[in-house]
């Protein structure tokens, strides 16, 4: 090859002491992007909101936490929250310490029954307590409730009461066939097994809270008794330690019977009829008082009154019990005489049973107004007042003819 041909080779010269390439181990750096001002403002803002809504939570959750605190503490000694009074409950025998807590609750002697349950655990109280009846003042701390409830129990004697089904409050006399019939009344019946006073028992009516679903249409202006039909006829252990308190605690398990048996179907149906459940509790007694023990006839005797109630024809409901429990009391002025007023009375006349109310909420549809029973019990029902005068005469002719009359 010839010598003096140049070397066309456009690679760097091997010779090259630098050793310096272009586009290699060289870099521009990207100046950082500035941040515009309103930007910066903006994210300034948004921390500072964020470190108010921090600070203001831990205000409120401090000052929740600190009234907590305030409020279990006055509960735990028994101070403050409108305090002072004394309250009644009745422990009954197996009563859990939750029980017995939440009736402490409802009578006003504890108001955190959570923390009245923990401190009984942790002080060993829980599996010491005693049943009975007791009576707390409210200002008393958790420490001497405890002590009550481990030391005065079991000191309640109890007796068994039977309500008969159509037991009013007051004793009542009616005439049957010119001889005086005397019905015992619940205060005559509670008195003479010993639970109470019939005065204490009177002031146990007036004193009970209204506040319920059950007694929210109770007449207390124009009833003689608020609570008359409202305390359930059935057959109760009662307790008869002291007088006062077990005359509070008879109306209250005796108006609690009737909340339970009173369902919230039975509501839906005294809607639907139009009717209060304080009407259908007084029409309940009606029929519970003409019907007697005769439960298969208390659907058609509510269809008669019913009838009679939405017929022109008849400007009273003319129901015979009404007039002789008026009578029961010395300053009546006639105004459950359903002879002389128009619909129903201002409440109910006794106790009606289960199967009267049922039979006030679901009476027997028919075309008749009038009905009449011999001295066997049967039930003749009747369209016109001419057709039930045949039959009184054909009962009086054959000696089965009940009648009674008032004076």
């Amino acid at each position: 090859m010839d010598e003096n041909i140049k070397n066309t080779d456009n690679s760097p010269d091997e010779s090259n002491e630098s050793g310096f390439i272009i586009g290699e181990d060289f870099n521009f750096d990207e100046p950082d992007e500035e941040i515009p001002q309103k930007g910066r403002r903006k994210k300034k803002k948004n921390s500072v909101v964020k470190n108010i809504i921090w600070i203001v939570s831990i205000i409120v959750i401090s000052v929740a936490i600190a009234f907590g605190i305030i409020y279990v503490g006055a509960d735990y000694m028994g101070i403050g929250f409108g305090r002072g009074e004394n309250c009644v409950i009745e422990v009954e025998q197996g009563a859990t310490t939750a029980q017995i807590a939440e009736k402490l609750k409802e009578c006003g002697a504890v108001k955190c029954p959570l923390v009245f349950r923990i401190y009984a655990r942790l002080q060993g109280y829980d599996s010491q307590f005693k049943y009975g009846v007791y009576t707390f003042n409210n200002e008393a701390g958790y420490g001497m409730i405890s002590d009550m409830l481990m030391t005065d129990g079991a000191k309640a004697e109890t007796v068994t009461v039977t309500i008969p089904e159509g037991t009013g409050i007051n004793d009542y006399t009616k005439n049957v066939n010119g001889e005086n019939v005397t019905v015992s009344g619940i205060a005559t019946l509670l008195e003479n097994a010993g639970v109470c006073s019939k005065a204490d028992f009177y002031s146990a009516l007036d004193s009970y809270s209204l506040n319920s679903e059950l007694l929210s249409s109770a007449d207390s202006e124009k009833t003689y008794y608020t609570l008359e039909g409202y305390l359930f006829p059935e057959t109760y252990d009662f307790y008869s330690y002291d007088s006062k308190e077990c005359a509070a605690l008879a109306v209250e398990k005796m108006i609690k019977e009737t909340e339970n048996r009173i369902t919230d179907e039975m509501y839906a149906r005294a809607e639907e009829l139009g009717y209060s459940i304080n009407e259908i509790l007084t029409m309940a007694s009606i029929v519970q008082m003409e019907a007697g023990k005769s439960t298969d006839e208390m659907a058609n005797v509510a269809g008669v009154f019913y009838n009679r109630l939405n017929s022109e024809s008849f400007s009273t409901l003319g129901s015979s019990p009404t007039c002789y429990y008026g009578d029961s009391f010395k300053y009546d002025d006639g105004r459950y005489n359903t002879y002389n007023i128009k619909g129903l009375p201002p409440g109910p006349l006794c106790s009606p049973g289960i199967d009267a109310i049922k039979a006030a909420l679901y009476p027997q549809s028919s075309d008749y107004y009038y009905f009449v029973t011999d001295s066997s019990g049967n039930f003749y029902y009747h369209k016109t007042s001419s057709e039930q005068q045949t039959t009184i005469n054909r009962l009086q002719q054959g000696n089965q003819w009940i009648y009674e009359y008032f004076e």
